[in-house]
């Protein structure tokens, strides 16, 4: 098992930009996927990005292809979320999330399939 830690939520107007960290407790992470995910008031947790680690690759939800980018800095062992053009909808607690060792792609996009996940980071996007 291991921890997961996410940084980087705040406050923004909308149009604005943010960038989410998530280090995890075990170094180097690899032969997972990891995603982020978030979750607003009374609304249900909503997967927004997956990355193969092994693989190199990422995908998408519809509501933020375009906006938000999913990296993994290989030397820091961070994985991050830059979201841009940030829209009031985007408030949520934001989630980092990583599966047990998986192979192949795609990621799983459901939080069932996702075993360790971080406490969250609060993102609010407010004029």
């Amino acid at each position: 098992a291991f921890d997961l830690m996410e940084s980087g939520g705040s406050s923004v107007q909308p149009g604005g930009s943010l960038r989410l960290s998530c280090a995890p407790s075990i170094n180097p992470i690899r032969s997972r996927c990891m995603g982020w995910f978030r979750q607003a008031p009374g609304k249900e947790r909503e997967g927004l990005a997956t990355f193969y680690i092994e693989g190199n690759t990422a995908h998408y939800a519809e509501s933020v292809r375009g906006r938000f980018t999913i990296s993994l800095d290989n030397a820091k062992n961070t994985l991050y979320l830059q979201m841009n053009s940030l829209k009031s909808d985007d408030s949520a607690m934001y989630y980092c999330a990583a599966t047990a060792p998986w192979y192949g792609t795609p990621c799983p996009t459901l939080e069932v399939d996702y075993r360790y996940w971080g406490q969250g980071t609060q993102v609010t996007v407010s004029s």
